[in-house]
């Protein structure tokens, strides 16, 4: 039999489905200057070059003070002496700019008003004394005028020659600071950047600048639904400068020096900061916080050679680059009547001070006030009015805020800001703070107690204690 021929084995092309995936060449990754640069810092120390973050770039120790400056061609720079190595150091996010901290700051906030990267090198080259120095500048001082001696000071020097790349490179390395920048392009087509932002000084007894930033306040209404009930609020700061009654904040010549020192109050014309008038702080709680704010404060005051200067530095900063300030130093005011409808609806007693438990050193001593020892009117300026997270937050700066209570002080401008408004005490928050600390607390708490007989209050900081005393607040940190 012979043998059979073996065919050839033909292969067929294999379908698409069935072919096996070839991976496909990898491109090298072109790192920009500025990641490239950022990577080179965090070889050599770690974790420290966050703009955010300040410590030690020899032993990453956050246990520092400051020690002077350093005059540099762009300005003066802040040395800080580290406790645990003594070794002196600057900022590691901060090394090699040839500009000061204080003319970034500005530039990114004129840039966040609304004006080009051109614009801004336009107005900073011309400027000779950022408005952080305070009172030489403002948003609306677009065009300066010359300067004059300003211009030869040490802090001045080298401010006239930024370029648009140098601006463009410090929003793309600090643009963490501007939570506004996904805003500004839909403020941009609401009011031009000499608009955006409405600023009225006030004569009352001393100059108070009103900013009032419009274009922030209507894109906060439109973006939130829980936000649109606070349109009254949007309505009392847009006639702040047409229809504020001025002559409610000057003082009759009689009432320069009120004595304060009387046990009668009744007819006086007083601040909130120094009325002597005192609210139970049972069944409250204050918390502590560590809150944005504090570390934008941190960054703003690098930049501030002036501490008289801190409260209007960082007003510009913070109406200018974040997200929720929406006015500074609001006018408000609460006359007798107010108070005593208030007492009315809510049920709390008003205190002052008892001169004569004091003779016998019973400084904590109270005494309950009635209505016609209240002060005729209460008047005063909130610094920071920010709308967030469906709350007003009302925002006092203080120097040492885990040394000051001012509760009564940030509980009248709530009670003054509801009457105005007509919105409820119930949409309210009140707060002061420093770079290094943050204390919350509802006003509604303190002039409304229901009697839950609870002891103990858990929050994502701790556990609080329910405060007991009357006179003042025991802790301001969780005990846990």
């Amino acid at each position: 039999m012979a043998d059979k021929k073996k065919k050839p084995i033909i292969k067929k092309p294999l379908l698409k489905k069935d072919r096996p995936a070839v991976p496909l060449p990898t491109l090298p990754v072109i790192a920009s200057k500025s990641q490239r640069d950022e990577a080179k810092g965090q070889d050599k120390v770690g974790i420290g070059t966050s703009v955010l973050s300040l410590q030690c770039p020899y032993c990453q120790s956050q246990d520092f003070v400051k020690r002077g400056t350093r005059l540099k061609k762009g300005g003066k720079t802040q040395l800080y002496l580290c406790r645990a190595c003594k070794r002196t150091f600057t900022p590691v996010w901060f090394k090699g700019r040839q500009h000061s901290w204080q003319v970034i700051l500005d530039a990114m906030s004129y840039y966040n008003l609304g004006f080009s990267l051109e614009q801004v090198c336009k107005i900073m080259n011309m400027k000779k004394a950022p408005f952080n120095k305070g009172g030489k500048g403002d948003f609306e001082d677009a065009k300066s005028n010359g300067g004059g001696d300003n211009a030869k000071r040490p802090e001045n020097v080298g401010i006239g020659t930024l370029q648009p790349s140098t601006l463009s490179a410090w929003l793309e390395k600090y643009g963490q600071l501007c939570a506004y920048k996904r805003m500004r392009s839909f403020g941009l087509k609401m009011y031009s950047p000499y608009e955006i932002v409405e600023t009225c000084t006030l004569a009352h007894r001393q100059l108070y600048r009103f900013r009032y930033h419009k274009a922030k306040t209507k894109l906060i209404m439109a973006d939130d639904f829980k936000h649109f009930k606070f349109k009254p609020m949007k309505e009392f700061l847009d006639n702040v400068t047409a229809e504020t009654p001025h002559q409610y904040f000057q003082r009759p010549a009689a009432e320069v020096e009120p004595a304060l020192g009387k046990q009668s109050l009744g007819g006086q014309i007083l601040r909130a900061s120094e009325a002597p008038l005192k609210f139970s702080k049972t069944e409250m709680i204050v918390r502590a916080k560590h809150n944005y704010a504090c570390a934008l404060a941190g960054l703003v005051f690098q930049g501030v050679s002036d501490n008289k200067q801190r409260h209007e530095a960082l007003q510009k900063f913070f109406l200018a680059n974040d997200s929720v300030t929406v006015a500074t130093e609001v006018p408000v005011y609460l006359r007798r009547e107010d108070l005593e409808h208030m007492q009315t609806q809510l049920g709390f007693k008003l205190y002052t001070k008892n001169k004569d438990a004091e003779k016998n050193d019973d400084a904590n001593s109270l005494r309950e006030i009635d209505s016609n020892e209240i002060p005729k009117l209460i008047t005063g300026h909130i610094d920071f009015l920010q709308i967030r997270n469906g709350a007003i937050h009302i925002l006092d700066y203080k120097g040492c805020a885990a040394k000051e209570r001012p509760i009564e002080q940030l509980t009248l401008y709530a009670l003054a800001l509801s009457r105005l408004t007509g919105l409820r005490l119930f949409h309210f928050k009140c707060a002061w703070f420093d770079e290094n600390d943050y204390f919350e607390f509802f006003p509604l708490h303190v002039v409304y107690k229901r009697n839950r007989g609870r002891k103990r209050i858990k929050t994502i900081e701790g556990v609080y204690n329910l405060n007991e005393k009357v006179n003042k607040i025991e802790n301001l940190r969780p005990m846990v």
